[in-house]
């Protein structure tokens, strides 16, 4: 991530929406962790990430633990919000830590790395490692640690979505509602990834912060 404007329209308006979240008050951290850019290739392609351990994740988790030293920080009152691979670190968050995340809102996002294997090379079933190399996936994914899932989540998903599978979302819905987590969704009818619209951006961000002024605001 840059600091400030991205030029790539999608991190632009990701930058716009910590800008409106920080007017409302919000103290906001915006991490550019493992897989990011501007520290070299070891950081762009470090070991152990994505679906292969997700150690990215470490980045996001240390982030919070310094939002929870500052003394203008609520401890018991953190959220997290993403895009895309932003929604997997959500989802990862989540599932992982609702002890320290009070609420969460995912846009897109993976949710289970392993669906994914079989797509990425011709003849992956084929490989001798195949089947570990699918645990590791799954293992590093949401969905492996659902259960322990307690926190709030709003779901955002066009269901046209070309990059990341629609059943990406209701698969992980279901499993939450397995668990009786409270979420809710905004699914936008023949919406795109990026989302083509301008008022589909408008209307995702604006149900964020409201999603975040019902769940973290204190009650008078």
């Amino acid at each position: 991530m840059l600091l400030g404007f991205h030029y790539m329209y999608y991190y632009h308006n990701a930058y716009a929406e910590n800008q409106y979240l920080a007017s409302l008050g919000y103290v906001v951290l915006s991490v550019n962790y493992r897989l990011g850019i501007m520290y070299g290739r070891p950081f762009r392609e470090p070991p152990n990430s994505s679906w292969r351990g997700s150690a990215e994740y470490k980045d996001v988790l240390a982030g919070a633990k310094y939002l929870q030293g500052l003394p203008s920080v609520d401890a018991k009152r953190i959220g997290i919000w993403g895009g895309s691979y932003g929604g997997l670190l959500t989802a990862l968050a989540l599932s992982r830590n609702s002890d320290i995340f009070a609420a969460g809102v995912d846009f897109h996002g993976v949710h289970d790395w392993s669906v994914f294997l079989r797509l990425w090379e011709d003849g992956a079933q084929e490989a001798p490692d195949y089947k570990e190399a699918v645990k590791l996936a799954y293992d590093s994914s949401p969905v492996a640690t659902v259960s322990q899932w307690k926190s709030p989540v709003l779901l955002i998903h066009g269901d046209d979505d070309r990059n990341v599978p629609f059943q990406q979302t209701t698969d992980l819905a279901q499993r939450l509602k397995q668990q009786r987590v409270d979420f809710e969704e905004i699914i936008i009818p023949d919406e795109i990834h990026d989302f083509l619209l301008w008022k589909t951006w408008i209307r995702g961000y604006q149900a964020a912060a409201d999603f975040f002024n019902q769940r973290l605001q204190k009650k008078p």
